[in-house]
């Protein structure tokens, strides 16, 4: 944290799906979820420094991100606007988080941002209103407000937190973009799966090795990304692994970092990957006021 009145350094977690069911469709074409999220500590890192003249700005390139479709950039002008508020910031953003891997960094830049600029506006949004609004900017925002590792349903934004043991992950990142919206609309995709309960999860289990949790948006990205596959079906060999959101991250579950890290080290060169380490909650969980 840097000066709490003029600038604040803030960390955006990237999060896996340990599983992901499409349970139904809604009227207007959103689908209907459910997963389990978790937090993981691999992140962006967003530098907020305060204007006073209302201007909101990006002083970094980020690399195929243009700045009026930054969702950094998108949410401050968002919060402005609710709240009506007169003061500005310029944003340096960190990317450590693949994009298009399904590993929600954009989201977690978004709620970062809506977090840090609630303190540094001095706004005292309440923690369920910064949800609401971050769930304008994308189904995913709301949990990295939340602020802890949960089971959602929904469209991703009915949250109830979920504790999950200490665990490390190989996570792998096949070298392609999966848009979102071409998964969730391909007419392959099951859409179907029977909903299922928070209290018929596994407690303290590997969620890739329990075999009716699985991801739905997996096999249509395996079908048009055959990267995906042969990275799952590398990582296989270790562990079950399953993908993250709408890919293109591949990852498998550990007990430890050292088991973990043998396991990256035996993949060929070639092979982009990290390990990480499963947070218990969000790092800024703290900084957002309680309802």
């Amino acid at each position: 944290m840097g000066n709490l009145d003029q600038t604040l350094t803030c960390t955006a977690p990237a999060k896996l799906n340990l599983f992901l069911h499409v349970v139904g469709r809604r009227a207007d074409g959103y689908h209907l979820l459910q997963t389990l999220f978790r937090f993981i500590d691999i992140g962006d890192t967003l530098h907020f420094t305060l204007r006073k003249d209302g201007a909101v700005a990006r002083i970094n390139e980020v690399e195929g991100v243009p700045e009026e479709q930054d969702l950094c950039v998108r949410a401050a002008r968002l919060l402005q606007r609710e709240c009506d508020c007169k003061l500005g910031v310029e944003i340096r953003l960190e990317k450590r988080i693949p994009m298009g891997g399904g590993l929600g960094g954009g989201s977690s830049d978004a709620a970062t941002t809506l977090i840090a600029l609630n303190k540094l506006w001095k706004l005292g949004l309440s923690r369920t209103r910064l949800m609401q609004l971050g769930l304008k900017l994308g189904a995913d925002v709301p949990v990295f407000i939340f602020g802890e590792n949960a089971f959602a349903e929904g469209v991703g934004e009915q949250l109830q937190a979920f504790p999950l043991p200490d665990a490390w992950y190989v996570v792998l990142s096949p070298p392609v973009h999966v848009p979102t919206m071409q998964i969730f609309t391909h007419p392959e995709l099951t859409r179907d799966t029977n909903s299922i309960t928070i209290r018929a999860l596994p407690i303290g289990q590997r969620f890739a090795t329990v075999g009716w949790l699985g991801n739905d948006l997996q096999a249509i990205a395996c079908k048009l990304y055959p990267e995906v596959a042969d990275y799952l079906a590398i990582l296989s060999k270790f562990a079950p692994a399953r993908m993250t959101g709408s890919g293109a991250c591949v990852f498998a579950e550990f007990d430890s970092e050292v088991a973990a890290q043998r396991v990256l080290q035996q993949l060929p060169t070639k092979i982009k990957g990290f390990v990480a380490r499963g947070l218990a909650q969000h790092p800024l969980r703290d900084l957002v006021e309680q309802d």
